[in-house]
């Protein structure tokens, strides 16, 4: 059995795909982009853009009753690998204490042109 998890304080599925699906103790944040809940794009440098998709990530856990400490494992889709001690560092100001296990990949390419992109799942 699946819930779809969804919010207005945060950017509306730009394709046929949910924010978040809860299923058992799992809930699966669809990959989100620097996008802000308006649908405008955060085109600012890489540290703001990093902020503005974990706030988004933040506000789909909150609306399923959780928080960022509820991830588990989170993917980290960059457009160029050298901004990674930048996304690093930010990302980290998001999890003080026991960090979610987490990959960090190069893409060719992201939606809307972004430079970043983060998935997560997160357990109850």
């Amino acid at each position: 059995m699946k819930k779809i998890i969804s919010t207005d304080k945060a950017p509306q599925a730009i394709g046929p795909y949910s924010q978040a699906i809860e299923t058992g103790n799992l809930v699966f944040c669809s990959g989100q982009i620097p996008l802000t809940s308006e649908g405008n794009l955060v085109e600012e440098d890489i540290s703001e853009q990093t902020k503005q998709v974990m706030e988004n990530l933040k506000a789909i856990l909150q609306s399923a009753g959780l928080e960022l400490d509820n991830i588990v494992k989170a993917t980290i889709y960059l457009t160029d690998i050298n901004n990674f001690q930048t996304v690093n560092k930010i990302y980290g100001q998001y999890f003080e204490t026991e960090p979610p296990a987490r990959a960090v990949i190069q893409a060719a390419a992201l939606p809307k042109g972004v430079e970043i992109e983060i998935e997560a799942v997160a357990a109850r």
